[in-house]
């Protein structure tokens, strides 16, 4: 059995965590048109008869401009250490700076690389050839132009995974797709819909924190805290006599409910934590996983 572990990295918004879903046939990462939508390193756990792979998905790698930044940054960067493989993924839709840096990066480590540019389904031409410049530089030998929201050339790119990773056993149990903890999930769950229905800087100024789960055989109950950093976006994740919030709880309890196979109850708040994405104790506290 072919086993191992294998890094998605690239610069936001290039599509890691719609392939890693992709591969795995689950949504284990959220998931939104904004940069910036992964904060951790997620582990999504792909189990067939003849391979588990272990696939990193990790926060995009760009020049960090605040504290958050800064975080997300060595979270990414840490992540590409110790694996397998690296799957270096580029947008064929926009190529930049951030590329480069992710390109600079790779070079440093000497592991075994395969090139993805992604999103074919849109290229550009121009950004495609600047795509394939840049893993010409790198001297990587294997890349492969996908979709990964279509699914189209996904499998013969998890076919070239599986050739290059050795002989191995079992990490996880067959029936685990990530070794994130429910309450993890869950709050991501609340945080992609905050991402989805709000706009400008609200989806990078709010974190969401599960503050309590009650489980029985009937109902799960959950509370959670949406933190903002000012009282105006408090005002806008409510909403008009609670509009907001409550859309926000509606479409996050039903992706819940699918998650955690139970019903659902949801309660939600909403709470100021003035500049927490330069509070190093908060950040602390949300990445204490991923940088102790």
């Amino acid at each position: 059995m072919k086993s191992g572990f294998v890094c998605v990295a690239g610069a936001p918004s290039v599509g890691k965590s719609t392939l890693v879903n992709a591969f795995v046939g689950e949504k284990v990462s959220i998931v939104s048109q904004k940069p910036g939508t992964t904060r951790n390193r997620i582990n999504a756990i792909l189990t067939s008869d003849d391979a588990q792979i272990i696939f990193a998905d990790t926060p995009g790698i760009h020049k960090p401009l605040h504290m958050i930044g800064k975080y997300l940054f060595k979270i990414a960067v840490s992540a590409l250490e110790g694996n397998d493989l690296i799957l270096f993924v580029i947008s064929a839709t926009r190529v930049g700076s951030a590329d480069k840096t992710v390109a600079a990066k790779i070079k440093e480590l000497r592991m075994p690389v395969i090139g993805v540019i992604n999103k074919m389904d849109i290229a550009n031409e121009s950004y495609l050839k600047e795509a394939r410049s840049i893993f010409d530089d790198l001297d990587v030998k294997n890349v492969f132009e996908i979709s990964a929201i279509q699914n189209k050339g996904t499998d013969i790119l998890l076919e070239s995974i599986k050739s290059m990773l050795p002989e191995g056993p079992k990490y996880y149990p067959e029936d685990i797709v990530t070794d994130r903890p429910t309450a993890f999930m869950v709050s991501e769950i609340i945080r992609e819909k905050v991402f989805e229905l709000t706009h400008e800087e609200i989806p990078y100024s709010s974190a969401v924190e599960i503050d309590q789960i009650e489980e029985d055989d009937k109902i799960t109950k959950i509370y959670a805290t949406i933190f903002v950093e000012r009282d105006s976006q408090k005002g806008i994740v409510l909403g008009k006599g609670g509009r907001m919030i409550k859309e926000i709880g509606t479409l996050a309890r039903k992706d819940i409910e699918y998650l955690i196979d139970n019903h659902v109850f949801l309660s939600l708040h909403v709470k100021v934590k003035t500049n927490w994405t330069e509070d190093e104790k908060m950040l602390g506290r949300m990445f204490r996983e991923e940088i102790n």
